[in-house]
């Protein structure tokens, strides 16, 4: 596939942070004696990572804004422009030696998401999207599944971490969809997550409490593919809100009516 300029860019960051983390994934499980070595050296990975993107695309786009896990806001000049980075999505999977984690990175234009790269490094999958040209995988076009009731789709979500998010809220929620999809799953990587809706292998996913950069290139990756996202309310307040649905039309609309039951 032909890639344009800007996405070509966005690859190489992506390609670079992620062989960093590809090498300190290595470590990990040699650190799993310590209860204190692994977290360290894990948050020393993820801001390497975020120095290495942060690096490749300010050299090729100096004027663009930023917004990034770690490091947070940098003003740019051109104020239309903005890269939203996550250099380690599925922390807690690369701790524990889980091999699917993801570098985000996500521009958006004027508030909108309009290119998307997700690159896992473990399994070497590369997701690209631009606005109006498709998404991919490693080149291959993507689409997002085609199955249109709840009773024959697997749904990915997310679950509240300790003291955080509503429990409460979730529970009620997961029970409702458990009771009307084939199957739930929760993988541990907003990222991914949305890139596997993409691909077909999730008919749907929901979360809340996420941030901008978790979301940002997933976004334009579904919705290239084919598919929908909105926010829980069904509008266009993802990344301001932190809550998600994804999917295809119909998967979208009846798992947005199910979490509103909840």
């Amino acid at each position: 596939m032909l890639r344009s300029p800007l996405l070509t860019v966005m690859v190489q960051a992506a390609l670079k942070a992620g062989r960093s983390l590809k090498r300190d994934f290595g470590e990990v499980e040699e650190l799993q004696v310590s209860l204190k070595g692994p977290a360290n050296f894990v948050s020393v990975a993820d801001r390497r990572a975020e120095q290495i993107v942060f690096a490749e695309l300010k050299k090729a786009r100096p004027d663009y804004g930023f917004l990034m896990e770690e490091s947070g806001a940098v003003e740019g000049s051109d104020k239309s422009h903005r890269w939203l980075v996550d250099p380690l999505d599925g922390t807690t999977n690369f701790l524990h030696g889980i091999p699917h984690f993801a570098v985000s990175i996500g521009l958006e234009r004027d508030g909108v998401p309009v290119a998307g790269v997700i690159y896992n490094p473990a399994t070497d999958e590369l997701f690209t999207a631009e606005r109006g040209r498709g998404a991919f995988v490693n080149d291959r076009r993507l689409r997002v599944a085609a199955r249109k009731d709840l009773s024959a789709a697997v749904i990915t979500c997310g679950i509240p971490h300790l003291a955080r998010g509503d429990h409460d809220l979730f529970r009620r929620e997961l029970a409702v969809v458990q009771s009307k999809a084939a199957g739930l799953r929760r993988f541990g990587a907003a990222s991914l997550d949305l890139a596997w809706v993409a691909a077909g292998r999730f008919d749907g996913y929901w979360e809340r409490h996420l941030s901008p950069w978790d979301i940002g290139a997933g976004i334009v990756m579904v919705r290239e593919a084919g598919g929908f996202v909105t926010d829980l309310d069904g509008g266009e307040d993802m990344l301001a809100s932190g809550g998600l649905i994804a999917g295809n039309e119909a998967i979208l609309r009846s798992l947005l009516a199910t979490l509103k039951s909840a």
